[in-house]
């Protein structure tokens, strides 16, 4: 599968976030990407952001051995973050710009779009999905995914 401008792209954001800081050793095998998407997560509802409220030990663990994206911005809706994370495209291009897809919605990502699985797969990642995903994947193979 040829990667698109819009693809390398998006696989060399995530390759050098991933890499940096890797000692020699660690460059020879590609890192493992864990993407966590919650819907109506504030920034203080994790303990690794100062909360005292929310114990998180785990997540904490894994951001602190991992990156903390903490400059980025998504929708306040899970359709347009997701379908923006999947394809590293802005929503109003992939036309999942202004709603939450429901599983009755007759419509979803436009099959042309190439998903960042799709990109993963022939470089060797082996991927999985769980939980929800509010970009009508069904009209993708869930091999993709």
């Amino acid at each position: 599968m040829a990667v698109d401008s819009k693809g390398a792209l998006l696989l060399l954001i995530i390759t050098a976030v991933l890499y940096e800081g890797s000692s020699s050793s660690e460059a020879t095998q590609p890192p493992h990407i864990i993407l966590i998407v919650a819907d109506d997560l504030g920034w203080n509802d994790v303990s690794f952001h100062g909360s005292d409220q929310i114990p998180t030990p785990n997540l904490d663990s894994l951001a602190y051995s991992g990156v903390i994206l903490g400059n980025y911005y998504v929708s306040p809706i899970c359709t347009p973050t997701r379908s923006a994370i999947m394809t590293g495209r802005h929503p109003i291009h992939t036309g999942l710009q202004h709603g939450v897809i429901s599983g009755a919605t007759p419509f979803g990502l436009p099959l042309n779009e190439t998903i960042l699985p799709q990109y993963l797969k022939p470089l060797g990642y082996a991927t999985h999905i769980v939980g929800k995903v509010s970009i009508h994947v069904r009209v993708f193979q869930w091999d993709d995914l």
